[in-house]
Parts: C-alpha cells; sequence; structure tokens
C-alpha cells in the first residue's frame, strides 16, 4: 500500500469541467463502468494508457493480458510510483483500490493470487474510462 498524495490538485468543479459526467463518476467517485462494455476490454493495440484525467502515463500494452472479467487487465504498472494502492471497504469487503499518482482519480482495483500466468500473479483491474491509449507510433505499420 502507498501513502503517497496526489500532486495535481483540483477543485471538484474544475474536475467536473474538465471530464464527462460519465468519467466523473468513475475518475472522481470510484464508479465502476459496467463489465465488458469498456472501449479497452479487449483491445490489442501497442501503445501506453494514460489516466484521462490528467494525461499521465499509467500502463504499457505490453502489460496487458485477457483476464475474461470484463474490463482491461495488467500485470504491472508502467512504474510502480506511477500508481497509489490504498485499502478499499466500500463494499464490505476488503479490496485494494489503484489511483492516479499523479491527480489522484480512481482507476479500478488490484487483486493478487488469481492463477493467472502472469510475471507478476497480479492483476490491475482498470476501468477502460479511466484511461486513454495512446498508440505506439508504428503500431499501423
Amino acid at each position: 500500500m502507498s501513502d503517497a498524495r496526489p500532486t495535481l490538485r483540483l477543485t471538484e468543479s474544475e474536475w467536473r469541467r474538465r471530464l464527462t459526467d460519465a468519467e466523473y463518476r468513475v475518475l472522481r467517485q470510484a464508479g465502476t463502468e459496467a463489465p465488458y462494455t469498456g472501449e479497452y476490454t479487449d483491445t490489442t493495440t501497442a501503445g501506453v494508457y494514460r489516466c484521462r484525467a490528467c494525461g499521465e502515463e499509467l500502463f504499457r500494452s505490453d502489460a496487458k493480458f485477457e483476464s475474461h472479467c470484463g474490463w482491461p487487465s495488467f500485470f504491472s504498472p508502467l512504474a510502480g510510483e506511477k500508481v497509489i494502492e490504498r485499502v478499499d471497504t466500500s463494499l464490505g469487503m476488503k479490496r485494494v483500490e489503484v489511483l492516479c499518482a499523479t491527480c489522484g482519480s480512481h482507476l479500478g482495483h488490484v487483486f493478487e493470487g488469481e492463477g493467472y500466468d502472469t510475471p507478476t500473479d497480479l492483476r490491475y483491474c482498470i476501468n477502460s474510462i479511466s484511461m486513454r491509449l495512446e498508440p505506439d507510433q508504428d503500431a499501423g505499420r
């Protein structure tokens, strides 16, 4: 878990102006998009996934894997300091919430020990609406 604090701090009215209603609900109110509806659930495009709220680089496509859970899954963030992990007991169970370290926006949750064949045994289950994919420059060649 991390006790890091976001460096970009905006007022709620500034966030509301910057984000759509759906983005605000997930990123600033810790909502969750419905499974299998997100734009990046099945995407295999090479590139970098950035925080939709602030643009920070969070995950690379080479760490994305198919978990069949309904949301994009990654086995590792781009770098450990890019995300904040904190205990979330909001649904009456213990989970680990993942937030953008730059702006503090809710991204999703991370789960451990599920048996996926990945290098870290972690599944960062991230809402598509929390990110924007920036394709690699040579992705279409």
